[in-house]
């Protein structure tokens, strides 16, 4: 009952949650299909969504009791570098930096659905404008990626602004912070489920808030994300892990936590 009770308060925590999670496929998702069908990949003639103020950002919430912490500003012993190896990325202030060419991480356990928190921060001086301007990712599985960009001000393709699926679909609006702010993902993923052949039986889905704001409805994925590209789905593992991108830029992530679903 305390895990029952812990979860709701969670849910009830994000404005929305409980409704979106609920929905099934949403009218939005509709839309979402018909859009892959009508605009090329990354294309930058494609509508931009209406930009929104999400409000100032806020000191970081509580943990839920059931959830893993997989950073909590002191270290990183639950990550390692795509060879393996611990990670070159820069832990002080009770957050983790990129180091531009040193890879991107993920973590030791892998994961299947789950419920993800992770606050991140672009570069308060902004350099670059487009995509090379405080880039990096979410990646769920290692396969699903959320995009993290400094999208305050700054024109890119839609399908590859803040808090887009990568490639796939746009944010449903653009409620990103100024640069150097605190922003955050409140994420509900659904892995994709194959059969013994290894043939898709079910895509994978995600529902994202972003700074408290539902920018992605229950969205069904195409297949892996992927720069210029929608490859289709491949049989993998139920459970691979997190990974975020070193993308060159010196992006800043605290308070990354999940719950298994």
């Amino acid at each position: 009952m305390k895990e029952i009770l812990g979860f709701a308060v969670v849910l009830l925590a994000i404005p929305g949650l409980m409704a979106a999670v609920a929905s099934g496929d949403s009218p939005q998702g509709a839309a979402q299909k018909a859009d892959l069908g009508k605009w090329a990949i990354h294309d930058l003639d494609r509508p931009l969504p209406p930009v929104i103020d999400p409000g100032p950002a806020g000191p970081s919430g509580p943990v839920p009791s059931d959830a893993i912490v997989l950073f909590d500003g002191k270290g990183l012993t639950q990550w390692e570098d795509g060879k393996g190896e611990p990670v070159k990325w820069k832990v002080e202030g009770g957050y983790m930096e990129v180091v531009a060419k040193t890879g991107s991480i993920r973590t030791k356990k892998g994961f299947g659905d789950c419920q993800l928190h992770i606050e991140w921060a672009t570069p308060s001086v902004v350099s670059g404008e487009g995509q090379e301007r405080g880039n990096s990712g979410v990646f769920l599985m290692d396969i699903y990626e959320v995009q993290v960009l400094d999208s305050y001000n700054n024109r890119t393709y839609a399908d590859g602004q803040a808090a887009a699926i990568y490639g796939q679909h746009p944010p449903l609006a653009n409620a990103s912070r100024k640069p150097g702010e605190w922003q955050a993902y409140d994420i509900i993923f659904h892995g994709p489920r194959f059969d013994a052949d290894s043939q898709l039986v079910e895509p994978a889905r995600m529902t994202v808030f972003h700074n408290g704001v539902l920018v992605q409805d229950n969205a069904e994925l195409t297949g892996p994300t992927a720069h210029k590209a929608r490859p289709p789905y491949k049989a993998h593992a139920d459970r691979l892990p997190l990974s975020l991108q070193d993308h060159g830029n010196p992006i800043r992530y605290r308070n990354i936590w999940l719950r298994e679903l």
